[in-house]
């Protein structure tokens, strides 16, 4: 319903810059100084991760960037905020350099090339492939046939998931899957109900720790030559190594990973895009001090991206 309202706010420009003067008052207690450009960042549906990224994000640029004020906006999340920053609607958001890289290249979902680049990378969002010590799994390659909890149906972890079964040679068809919330699907798994559970989420996730409370966890292994290969075909994914501190787990794991990403509409104006940008990266040690999930962030993967950067972002990453 919140998704639904804010995405008809930006349908209505009068509606829209009312709205937006009442959101920036409320949020950063004074209205933009004189002469100030107002920026939309698009971020996903509350209760989630960006969000509060988002707007510890906007309260860097209003801070720190000189006449720009930002407003993080409520929209329905990272499939639909490229199409958004493409036609307009906002000037920078949030979403998956996976999807990035479809909307980039005009690949499904999306119908056609849209006219984003990247302005900066953010946390990585890990495929998080866990079972409980009970059921004696420990291999990817043993889920032929077991019920596995895989994400909401239509979501990320359930994409990642079809691109592991493929690597195995298997589908959806070799396993019984349960699209639930990654929350239902931890939940199930503590019950005995699923084998496995999958979360594509930033660390620790919350689900997961739930589910660590009552029983020992074990991340399930895929073998390293096979993980590479998934990299190397899907320039959009990385690998990342989860301590086994974060889930007190026997050892560190491996887990494949996806950046969440910046991106902006390739037309905005250089010296804008870089007054945005060193105005958040530059000043990344405040709002890792406000958001915990910020702690991931490594300006250096900026330039690793798979699509291109901005010209404007890019002269600040340069100077590195």
């Amino acid at each position: 319903m919140q998704a639904s309202f804010q995405l008809f706010i930006l349908e209505c420009p009068r509606l829209r810059d009312i709205m937006l003067a009442v959101l920036a008052i409320s949020l950063f207690g004074c209205a933009p100084g004189p002469g100030a450009n107002e920026f939309r960042l698009g971020t996903a549906a509350l209760g989630g991760a960006y969000y509060p990224l988002g707007q510890g994000i906007a309260n860097l640029v209003t801070q720190h960037a000189d006449d720009i004020s930002m407003v993080a906006i409520v929209t329905r999340g990272a499939i639909e905020n490229p199409r958004l920053v493409a036609r307009g609607d906002l000037e920078l958001a949030l979403t998956n350099a996976d999807l990035a890289y479809f909307a980039y290249q005009g690949r499904p979902p999306y119908a056609q090339r849209l006219n984003i680049v990247a302005a900066g990378a953010l946390h990585p969002s890990v495929l998080h492939l866990v079972t409980s010590s009970n059921t004696g799994i420990e291999n990817f390659s043993e889920l032929r046939g077991r019920q596995l909890a895989v994400g909401p149906a239509g979501g990320p972890t359930v994409s990642l998931t079809e691109t592991l079964l493929a690597a195995h040679g298997m589908t959806l068809d070799d396993i019984v899957p349960s699209f639930l919330s990654y929350s239902d699907g931890f939940s199930q798994l503590s019950d005995g109900n699923v084998d496995a559970a999958f979360a594509l989420a930033g660390y620790p996730a919350a689900a997961v720790l739930q589910a660590r409370a009552t029983q020992s966890l074990v991340f399930l292994q895929i073998d390293p030559t096979l993980l590479t290969q998934v990299v190397t075909d899907n320039p959009y994914y990385r690998l990342v190594e989860i301590p086994a501190a974060v889930y007190e787990t026997r050892g560190a794991a491996t887990a494949l990973a996806v950046d969440n990403i910046l991106i902006v509409n390739a037309d905005q104006a250089d010296d804008v895009v870089f007054e945005i940008v060193a105005a958040i990266y530059g000043n990344l040690a405040e709002l890792q001090r406000a958001n915990a999930v910020a702690l991931q962030i490594d300006p250096a993967h900026s330039t690793e991206l798979s699509i291109p950067l901005h010209p404007g972002a890019r002269r600040f990453f340069d100077a590195l």
